[in-house]
């Protein structure tokens, strides 16, 4: 990786962490973001938030971010991109 894109990467990082707590917060006494279901919101943050780690993101402060993803991940239909 590049300098500039490890600076890049530092100076987003204090963004990603706010974003997962909007979304903690947002959370908070509901099983998914939209409805009682799973919709295309879900479906989309999804998709970069159970792959946080990979951006040296921990999602351990963030219990509730954490349940959604085991529930979406438990959808029926759902197939991982990532094996591991």
């Amino acid at each position: 990786m590049t300098a500039d894109r490890r600076r890049a990467l530092t100076e987003k990082h204090p963004g990603g962490v706010a974003a997962r707590g909007v979304m903690e917060r947002h959370l908070t006494g509901r099983r998914f973001f939209v409805a009682d279901r799973c919709t295309i919101a879900d479906v989309a943050l999804y998709a970069y938030t159970h792959v946080a780690a990979e951006g040296d993101f921990d999602l351990a402060p963030f219990g509730q971010v954490r349940t959604w993803l085991a529930r979406v991940a438990a959808e029926p239909g759902h197939i991982p991109i990532t094996q591991g």
